[in-house]
């Protein structure tokens, strides 16, 4: 018998019913002053950036980062929860501050939907938050393709610096999901029109000034890792950079508002910074080291979230961010649902409303793993269980039991239905953890090793792979990076977020299988190194039915349809 059969509103009508608190109201709960932010409307506003050098004697608070297993087409609530237990920590009286990314128009009008949680566990303004927002997205679509169009003047004014418009690593972007835009051909219609070339689109989201914007600490770092950006190599081979076109002022021009954190808050009114939107897919998928680093500060606690599994969101979180941001985590919620771990058991979406214990077991091995890769990082962490409305008693138990078995410490969370309330177990266990467990943290390879070790550390300490293949290509590169002494940045590896291998059809725990790398892009200002395996793309499409097409907006302006 299931726990529930009660019908609950859209999420879009649950946020539109919401009673928010004037911003300025949640900005002075944080004791941040007038000085301190700007308003963008009732709802909104920015933080400055400054505000962290301001804070820099407050003690840090604890940061919990909020993961999951591989996702599937059922939904685990990463951001949900992450939201439900903000809202938990504050109702059992812990000061907690919320950090998340920035939705994308991309997945928002395909296939995913919206980004800002779920049922009583949402940031609004919801409708904002998902469409446009305070800018940012524009500011670093504007500043990418800014750049795309100087370098190609620099080509056609006479190409001082010796390009070779065959070897230009830098594409343009678009925040929307285009697959006709992955391969293009510029400059076409007469010598007045450019230099024709080849070229290409990625989505804002994989864009390295998105990686920037995150990971810089204040103004003049943005603009010293903008100057460093490759964007080029010249006929006799040599890397050209943003410096050398003399823009990054330009750039960080276009950026200066982008980089100041925004603040919201919670249908409980939690304040919650929603700050940058990297795709853990195919960038690092952390939002900002400002908003989490501000937000430790402002707070007694600071819950923050990573794009997709452990294998992809949290290890870039544990091997990029904090090192960018000097950030040391003090625990871990790694989200399941009792309907992803029976399809990861191989149960089709259709089915997930029948009780299928033989399935969940099975599942329970893609959880396992990424518990391990949680325990290979020295950090305590709690399994939380998503709970929806369908899941059955037995199912329940059944996780809760193995979790029990394993001394895995675990909680159901009840926060798409119930809100705070229904993380309130959830959120005593994450204190009582932290307060209670040893945190021996350390990132998972050093930064003085290779970079084949690197990778082959991923591989086989979090994905559970037996090895590595690098394509003639991605080994010409590799001599590229080593000569030019970009080896000792951490790797970035763009790959399917729905198997733990780099085969999205290999659900559950895959063994024994090899990742292929496919090409080697150093991403020099943002300081890593993106590895491109399997058939991941940087420009996704649309699906056959996307999300768009139940979309719609009333004459009053009554939004319908976005989630």
């Amino acid at each position: 018998m299931t726990s529930s059969t009660k019908t609950v509103k859209s999420d879009i009508e649950i946020a539109q019913e919401a009673v928010l608190a004037p911003i300025g109201k949640i900005a002075g709960g944080l004791g941040l002053d007038e000085e301190d932010w700007e308003p963008y409307g009732r709802y909104k506003a920015k933080v400055s950036a400054d505000t962290l050098k301001k804070l820099n004697g407050k003690k840090d608070g604890n940061v919990i980062l909020v993961t999951s297993i591989n996702p599937t087409p059922a939904g685990e609530g990463k951001s949900t929860v992450t939201v439900g237990l903000g809202q938990a920590m504050n109702r059992i009286g812990r000061k907690t501050v919320i950090a998340l990314r920035e939705p994308s128009l991309g997945p928002t009008m395909g296939l995913k939907g919206g980004a800002a949680g779920g049922g009583y566990s949402q940031v609004v303004p919801m409708e904002d938050i998902n469409l446009h927002f305070t800018g940012d997205f524009h500011a670093i679509t504007s500043a990418h393709n800014a750049l795309a169009a100087f370098l190609d003047n620099h080509i056609y004014q006479g190409n001082e610096l010796n390009i070779d418009p065959r070897r230009i690593v830098w594409k343009r972007v678009l925040d929307l999901n285009d697959r006709a835009l992955r391969h293009v051909i510029i400059g076409l219609g007469g010598r007045t029109n450019g230099v024709p070339r080849e070229d290409g689109f990625d989505i804002t989201v994989a864009s390295e000034i998105m990686a920037i914007l995150c990971l810089s600490v204040n103004l003049d770092d943005l603009k010293k890792r903008l100057s460093k950006m490759l964007v080029a190599y010249t006929y006799d081979n040599e890397p050209v950079f943003v410096r050398d076109l003399k823009v990054e002022g330009a750039l960080t021009l276009l950026l200066k508002e982008a980089i100041h954190p925004n603040l919201v808050q919670t249908l409980e009114n939690t304040p919650a910074f929603v700050h940058g939107g990297p795709f853990a897919n195919i960038a690092h998928g952390c939002n900002s080291v400002l908003a989490t680093k501000i937000g430790a500060k402002l707070g007694e606690y600071l819950v923050t979230e990573a794009g997709f599994g452990a294998d992809l969101g949290a290890e870039k979180f544990l091997d990029i961010t904090t090192r960018a941001g000097h950030i040391k985590p003090g625990a871990v919620v790694i989200v399941a649902t009792i309907r992803a771990l029976k399809m990861h058991g191989g149960m089709t979406k259709e089915e997930l409303r029948n009780e299928d214990m033989d399935a969940l077991a099975r599942g329970m091995e893609n959880l396992a793993c990424h518990i391990e890769t949680i325990q290979a990082f020295g950090l305590p962490y709690v399994i939380a269980i998503n709970h929806f409305i369908f899941d059955t008693d037995r199912e329940v138990a059944f996780v809760k039991d193995w979790c029990a078995k394993n001394g895995h410490p675990v909680a159901l969370a009840n926060v798409w239905e119930d809100g705070g309330k229904g993380g309130e177990q959830l959120a005593r266990l994450v204190v009582e953890t932290i307060e209670s467990q040893e945190n021996h943290f350390k990132p998972l390879y050093e930064l003085d090793d290779s970079v084949e070790d690197k990778l082959y550390a991923v591989i086989t300490k979090v994905y559970g792979g037996k090895g590595l293949e690098l394509s003639p290509k991605a080994r010409r590169q590799l001599v590229s990076i080593k000569k030019n002494g970009w080896d000792k940045f951490p790797v970035c590896i763009a790959k399917t977020q729905y198997s733990l291998s780099d085969n999205p059809k290999l659900i559950g725990r895959p063994k024994d299988f090899v990742i292929h790398v496919r090409e080697l892009k150093v991403s020099v200002g943002a300081g890593f190194i993106v590895a491109l395996t399997g058939s991941v793309l940087t420009m996704p499409g649309l699906p056959k039915h996307p999300a768009a097409l139940n979309m719609d907006v009333g004459t009053d302006g009554k939004v319908a349809g976005l989630f």
